[in-house]
């Protein structure tokens, strides 16, 4: 049989198979692949959206990383604070929510399913909004709270010292629903065997959690681990909403919004994202091989 003949009874054979998969690569194609490609190529060009770009060279990226560029630098310390805390905070909390729903004791387990996971279906926009309201100097119940206790007011919004503690408040509030019921997932799965032989040879809680539950929940949390790291350095509802002064609390995802759909300078707001793209390819790097050290396979 040639070579045709083998094309033939290939396309032949699998042409309704791949007719249904289609519409997801055409799709992708046209709304992923090519915009990916174009904005790449904008990322060397001086182009507002509405005029020929304008080729100039690697200007875009030169201008991200000089000294005075303030915004830039700031907007990516505040990503780094809030990608290490709320990693930190989430996963902690999360891991201790799980725990407390996995054991067989707990009484209303269905309730407080279910009251945990409402912060992850409520609108980020609306409750960002509601937060905004909390956290006002003036009027807002914190402050409220804090001056019936005898403090004094905290600018929370309006002093760069305060103002990314209210925007991580938010996002761990939200996002810890939904990691929780991920690591109880993982908990579930974990074979009530493995207890029962720890309790037989005399094992406490402590030790029972220390030598089974946390060596078997790492590919677990270290999926949460990656899935934050995503969501942190794509944060935008919760700082665009929750605005401090200046970009005292402002993201880097925050910034390239700015630049393309307020100052209209495309290609430098380009430049922006592939740097963003660069540095979490880079942070995901590091994490598999942390873990590929630690004796895991991925």
């Amino acid at each position: 049989m040639n070579r045709q003949s083998k094309i033939r009874t290939w396309i032949k054979k699998y042409k309704t198979p791949y007719l249904f998969i289609s519409p997801f690569f055409i799709l992708f194609l046209l709304f992923q692949l090519i915009p990916m490609v174009q904005s790449f190529c904008y990322s060397f060009t001086d182009y507002d959206g509405m005029h020929t770009p304008e080729f100039i060279g690697l200007k875009n990226y030169i201008n991200l990383f000089k000294g005075g560029n303030y915004a830039f630098w700031d907007s990516l310390g505040n990503t780094v604070i809030y990608w290490i805390a709320c990693s930190i905070f989430i996963i902690l909390f999360a891991f201790g929510i799980a725990l407390l729903l996995n054991r067989d004791k707990l009484k209303g387990r269905a309730f407080i399913k279910t009251a945990t996971f409402l912060p992850y279906v409520c609108a980020s926009i609306a409750i960002a909004l509601v937060f905004n309201m909390l956290f006002d100097y003036n009027s807002g119940l914190i402050n409220d709270i804090l001056s019936r206790l005898g403090f004094g007011k905290i600018g929370w919004l309006t002093t760069s010292k305060f103002a990314r503690v209210p925007v991580i408040i938010l996002f761990c509030w939200r996002s810890i629903p939904w990691y929780s019921i991920i690591i109880l997932s993982g908990l579930l799965n974990i074979p009530a065997d493995y207890y029962e032989a720890a309790t037989i040879d005399g094992g406490n809680r402590i030790q029972k959690f220390a030598y089974i539950t946390l060596p078997l929940m790492k590919n677990v949390l270290f999926f949460c681990l990656i899935t934050t790291t995503s969501d942190t350095w794509k944060m935008f509802n919760e700082s665009y909403i929750l605005k401090g002064p200046a970009y005292s609390n402002a993201t880097l995802f925050q910034y390239m919004h700015e630049n393309a759909f307020k100052l209209f300078d495309l290609g430098y707001a380009a430049a922006i994202g592939y740097i963003l793209a660069m540095v979490m390819i880079v942070i995901s790097a590091v994490q598999f091989v942390f873990r590929r050290r630690q004796g895991d396979n991925y």
